[in-house]
């Protein structure tokens, strides 16, 4: 992820609005305590996150890998008075930081943590609400694609899903990467895929780590 220059990066989150107390508080929590610090959606994109949510005012939010919170609390900041925030996680340690952190927050009514393997509870929740208004997925890049095919029939139309880490750090347009990194391979293969699905409506964000946005159509 250090593929955009850094004077432009810090020359943005200046120019961006600041985070919440709470998600500041958990960004150097994280830096300083938790493993792969640079899996956090960070300032930036957590404040996209945030923006998103708010034009759409959802509903229902799925997300998909929650690590320590982050992107969930960001996202969670859209939401109807009566909306719900689902955000799924499978490390037992990243789940009980979000945990004790969502619950410090003022969303943490309206966020639902559920533990465990991303594809069986997803199929498991999916209805359990009428529709999703957002997916974010940020978890397992080798199963992207089975995440999308489970959620696509689940988003309302107009709804949105969203993909991070989808230019994995510049690797996908590097033939060696491509053709020795399986993790590369299968991130191409799946904004490949998105790219030729009729279901969706997409644009390739470089934002960060890259951001795949479908919307279905």
């Amino acid at each position: 992820m250090d593929f955009i220059d850094k004077k432009i990066q810090s020359y943005a989150e200046m120019h961006t609005a600041l985070e919440p107390d709470y998600l500041y508080e958990l960004n150097r929590y994280t830096h300083t305590n938790v493993l792969q610090p640079r899996m956090l959606s960070g300032h930036i994109q957590g404040r996209f996150l945030s923006m998103i949510s708010k034009l759409i005012r959802p509903d229902y939010i799925l997300d998909i890998g929650t690590y320590t919170g982050y992107s969930a609390l960001c996202l969670a900041e859209g939401l109807q008075k009566s909306g719900k925030l689902y955000t799924l996680e499978g490390n037992e340690e990243y789940a009980e930081v979000a945990q004790a952190h969502i619950a410090k927050s003022p969303l943490a009514s309206q966020i639902i943590l559920q533990k465990g393997d991303a594809t069986r509870t997803i199929q498991e929740i999916n209805y359990l609400v009428p529709a999703w208004d957002i997916v974010w997925i940020d978890a397992e890049k080798s199963e992207y694609e089975l995440y999308f095919e489970l959620c696509i029939d689940r988003v309302r139309k107009g709804g949105l899903i969203m993909a991070d880490n989808v230019l994995w750090s510049g690797k996908v347009v590097n033939e060696k990467d491509l053709e020795k990194d399986e993790a590369t391979r299968l991130l191409h293969q799946f904004n490949q895929k998105i790219q030729a699905d009729k279901r969706v409506q997409n644009l390739l964000l470089p934002i960060r780590d890259g951001i795949m946005m479908m919307q279905k159509v």
